[in-house]
């Protein structure tokens, strides 16, 4: 009989690579095409919570900056026909199908570092409530899964996994690391170097 890892489990149609503390990471298969990265939640009338699916960039160039939808900032390169990373929409209470980022595995040569994180841009700063669940699909290979499962009171970030090269191939590894300071003590502790201001956002 044919044992499966503790990593993993089976769904109803179904099978994927679920991320923890104690198996943190992992190689993405190769192949052109485009990897969704995918964050839905649970929101209602007694808990609403506008979560935010986002991301930290760094390519081979040295060029850096963020994803969200907090200040519009949706694609890389912000001009362009065939962006790296790009977010499809900003989604307000979740149970909807979530928010997707989407990036080209053509251009993976361009990346250097990518740190996915979630940020409750608007309701009760309790992740555990939320609900909230990222799930990666590459181009090949099952789907890989990190729970945001914490109920850290104070916390509105949460850097979920980092994406980095190894090679010609993209890397993956779990971070989970919740920050009461926000952007700015993310940035801090991964020494991004970014600038932050105060910034508005149109739902889409």
């Amino acid at each position: 009989m044919k044992t499966v890892p503790d990593d993993y489990y089976r769904g109803p149609d179904d099978y994927r690579v679920v991320l923890t503390k104690e198996a943190p990471r992992m190689s993405i298969p190769r192949g052109g095409g485009q990897m969704r990265i995918n964050l839905d939640w649970r929101s209602s009338e007694t808990f609403p919570v506008d979560l935010d699916l986002c991301c930290l960039w760094e390519l081979t160039d040295g060029s850096r900056g963020c994803v969200q939808a907090l200040g519009d900032k949706f694609r890389v390169p912000k001009d362009g026909a065939d962006p790296v990373i790009m977010l499809d929409r900003d989604e307000r209470w979740g149970g909807s199908g979530g928010e997707t980022m989407i990036i080209d595995m053509a251009q993976v040569h361009l990346i250097r570092r990518i740190l996915v994180f979630a940020h409750i841009f608007d309701g009760v700063p309790n992740w555990a409530a939320a609900g909230g669940v990222t799930t990666v699909f590459p181009v090949s290979g099952p789907p890989i899964e990190v729970v945001l499962d914490d109920a850290n009171p104070r916390a509105r970030v949460c850097a979920v996994f980092m994406l980095h090269k190894v090679g010609e191939e993209l890397g993956i590894r779990r971070e989970m690391r919740y920050f009461s300071r926000g952007h700015r003590g993310m940035d801090a502790a991964y020494q991004w170097g970014l600038s932050y201001r105060a910034g508005r956002k149109t739902y889409h």
